[in-house]
C-alpha cells in the first residue's frame, strides 16, 4: 500500500510545498470523488469512496505539521510511544511547571490578559519546536525527531486546555 506521500506524488520528507500538497489532493479528488461514479456499480462506488477517504485522511495528516511529523517518525520505524515514553529534558519539564503553575495563577485569578500571554508563549514554543523537528526529519535523524514530538504533542495538548478554558 502506498503511503501518504507517494499518494500526492510528494516527497517524503516534512518540508512541503503546501500550493502544491493542496493542487495534487485536488487532483486525486477530481479522479476519485464519488459523484463521479454515479453510474457506476456498487463495487466501482465503493471502491470510489474508499479512495476518496483515504485521500482525505492523507491530506489532512500531511497538511497538519505535528501530524505530519509524526507520520514521518512512523514511516521510519521510529515508534512515538507518545503514551508510554513521558521523558523530557530536564529544562522542559521545569518550563511546563512553570507553564501550569502560571495556568493554575491565571485561572484563580481570573487574569485573562495572563492566559493570554501564557497562551502566546507556548504557541512560540511549539512553532520553535516544529521547527525544530521539521529540520531532524528532513535531516534523517528519527530518534531526536521522535523526541521533539513528543514534546510538541505536550504543547499542543497544554494549547488545548488554555484554549478550552478562554472559551
Amino acid at each position: 500500500m502506498q503511503n501518504h506521500f507517494d499518494l500526492f506524488h510528494l516527497p517524503q520528507r516534512y518540508t512541503l510545498d503546501m500550493a502544491q500538497l493542496d493542487a495534487a489532493y485536488r487532483e486525486v479528488q477530481a479522479t476519485v470523488h464519488p459523484d463521479k461514479f454515479v453510474q457506476a456499480g456498487d463495487a466501482e462506488k465503493r471502491v470510489a469512496m474508499q479512495w476518496a477517504i483515504r485521500a482525505n485522511e492523507a491530506y489532512q495528516t500531511l497538511k497538519k505539521p505535528l501530524k505530519r511529523a509524526s507520520y514521518l517518525c512512523e514511516l521510519n520505524g521510529v515508534d512515538l510511544q507518545s503514551e508510554s515514553n513521558t521523558s523530557m529534558p530536564a529544562a522542559f519539564l521545569m518550563q511546563q511547571m512553570e507553564w501550569r503553575e502560571a495556568f493554575d495563577d491565571a485561572r484563580q485569578a481570573g487574569d485573562d490578559a495572563a492566559l493570554e500571554a501564557l497562551e502566546t508563549q507556548v504557541r512560540a514554543a511549539l512553532k520553535a519546536q516544529l521547527e525544530a523537528a521539521g529540520v531532524a526529519l528532513d535531516a534523517g535523524n528519527f530518534p531526536q525527531a521522535a523526541q521533539i514530538v513528543r514534546t510538541c504533542m505536550f504543547l499542543e495538548k497544554f494549547m488545548a486546555d488554555i484554549t478550552a478554558y478562554a472559551d
